[in-house]
């Protein structure tokens, strides 16, 4: 009998857990009024650049990389060319569509995503949800990635992207993304 009431009780913690997890993830409606605030169509015009490193799940840094992107939308609906340059020389490309769902998000679709990505947007966040398809050992992976991006100043984009396995962290994408033309002349910041 107090094995079973050890049992329910362990239960019950894992259960009551599990709730309190959930209930307190961030959700992209917890930045509808943030600043300086993404508008999509104008971020993702143009030419951009891209800096960034793979950190595996111990929080190692296992890879860097530079790309350049290159965004264009017509009739509302966008095109992102992404070239990926990593630091052991592999080179990488995506081409993403982005098509707007009539109700504030957008779709995304790459020749390398399995099915299509979530893309929403408020205040000054963008989160993507997808699984993609990576090159590992001589064959393919599919892991699912939770991607956050944050603009930070106008023209300045810092990603973060969680990628997970079976539901296990897996590794964590960092990054910078730049549009030259509206990123204001960077300069000393003076902080008192």
């Amino acid at each position: 009998m107090k094995a079973l009431s050890t049992y329910l009780r362990l239960v019950t913690l894992i259960i009551l857990t599990s709730l309190l997890i959930s209930c307190s993830s961030v959700s992209i409606e917890d930045y509808q009024d943030t600043q300086p605030a993404i508008d999509l169509e104008a971020f993702f015009t143009g030419e951009l650049l891209a800096y960034g490193m793979i950190r595996d799940r111990s929080g190692k840094v296992i890879r860097h990389f530079k790309a350049q992107l290159d965004g264009r939308w017509e009739n509302g609906v966008g095109t992102l060319d992404e070239v990926f340059l990593f630091n052991d020389g592999q080179r990488q490309t995506r081409i993403w569509t982005m098509t707007p769902d009539g109700q504030g998000n957008y779709i995304g679709t790459a020749g390398d995503v399995d099915g299509s990505a979530l893309i929403q947007s408020r205040g000054q966040a963008v989160r993507l949800q997808y699984r993609l398809r990576i090159p590992y050992k001589g064959d393919q992976l599919t892991v699912s990635m939770d991607d956050w991006m944050y603009q930070v100043e106008p023209g300045m984009i810092i990603n973060e992207t969680v990628m997970t396995k079976w539901g296990f962290q897996v590794a964590t994408i960092t990054l910078v993304i730049i549009n030259k033309s509206q990123l204001p002349a960077l300069s000393i910041i003076d902080i008192p």
